[in-house]
């Protein structure tokens, strides 16, 4: 992964909710650090190809999204008025001895009762 994008030291603070902060050409341009509650869109608004960020649960491990609803499974985005993201379907993501499911609406991130 490319850390050619640089982020400014305020999206840095813990202070915000899920929203989207770049957007790059390729997955391999998803920086390996991200801002707390921040996603990359890979691809361009009018035909996103991935969503990438690091999973809420903060155990480390990155999640990647496709967006193209010609490949299945597709997730879809969304952005508020005030730009905070919006995630269809939930995520579900299953690691060696725990489980991470959720939604991300508006901003904020929705806990599934079978996760952990």
């Amino acid at each position: 992964m490319a850390d050619d994008l640089k982020f400014s030291w305020w999206q840095w603070l813990p202070i915000f909710r899920w929203r989207l902060l770049a957007t790059v050409t390729s997955a391999d341009e998803i920086p390996e650090q991200l801002p707390k509650n921040g996603a990359v869109l890979v691809g361009s608004e009018n035909k996103p190809k991935w969503i990438g960020f690091d999973c809420p649960c903060r155990r480390g491990h990155r999640i990647v999204l496709n967006l193209d609803i010609a490949r299945r499974p597709a997730w879809s985005i969304s952005l508020s008025r005030w730009k905070r993201l919006s995630i269809s379907p939930s995520i579900d993501y299953e690691g060696d001895n725990f489980r991470c499911h959720y939604f991300i609406r508006k901003g904020f991130v929705l806990w599934a009762r079978d996760s952990f």
